[in-house]
């Protein structure tokens, strides 16, 4: 019998650990079979929530946050890309032309439309707007903080962009995201990926996927 989960990862669009985590996350899911059907849902969390408009170069940004030289960040987005490629989601450039700067961006607006394709279209429409998004950054190094952008990607996603723009302008929408946000910290989540199990159970970072199966088999063991 095929046992109902809810899945509910805080994440941001700008983490490379969020998308490694889902990655292994679907991996477990897929090694699960029929013993599980999960409902994923993404919930708001800003890795820099006062980043400007115009964003940041994300080798130099790591270096001033974390207080590292520009070669030891610049070898740690190394390693994170191996990683990437590693479970099947490399960050290589696949725009035209040249690569453009590997930039960070504010993504307020992106989380806004992930609630809205949530409340509006469901946890699966969500889920394929979240990794259009991831796409669209790591791999196309598009400007994720500009609205026509983000609109674009909306309808690659299969969705209305009419309906997303209004949902852009929409003040109780941005009121809801700070609201979740503020949750994250009341369950003590201070870094993404960090994803709860059935409402209950926190598997906090990117784990591997025989990590994120036997916490899924732990938990519908529980419920008997």
């Amino acid at each position: 019998m095929t046992a109902p989960l809810t899945i509910d990862i805080w994440s941001d669009v700008m983490c490379p650990w969020c998308v490694i985590g889902y990655q292994n996350l679907t991996a477990a899911l897929s090694e699960l079979g029929g013993e599980v059907e999960a409902q994923i849902r993404w919930l708001p969390f800003e890795l820099n929530p006062d980043m400007p408009p115009e964003g940041e170069e994300s080798v130099a940004h790591i270096a001033r946050k974390y207080g590292r030289t520009l070669e030891q960040a610049e070898a740690g987005r190394t390693m994170m890309s191996e990683r990437a490629r590693a479970v099947g989601f490399p960050f290589d450039y696949t725009g035209e032309g040249a690569p453009p700067p590997s930039m960070l961006w504010n993504t307020f607006d992106a989380h806004k439309l992930l609630r809205w394709a949530l409340a509006t279209e469901g946890a699966e429409a969500q889920t394929r707007l979240k990794l259009a998004l991831f796409a669209a950054h790591f791999q196309q190094r598009r400007r994720i903080s500009e609205r026509s952008v983000l609109l674009d990607i909306v309808v690659e996603a299969g969705l209305d962009r009419a309906a997303a723009e209004t949902a852009l302008d929409d003040p109780a929408l941005g009121e809801a995201i700070r609201a979740e946000e503020r949750q994250a910290w009341e369950h003590n989540i201070s870094g993404v990926p960090a994803m709860v199990f059935d409402g209950q159970f926190l598997v906090p970072g990117a784990q591997e996927p025989e990590t994120y199966a036997n916490v899924i088999r732990k938990v519908v063991a529980r419920r008997a």
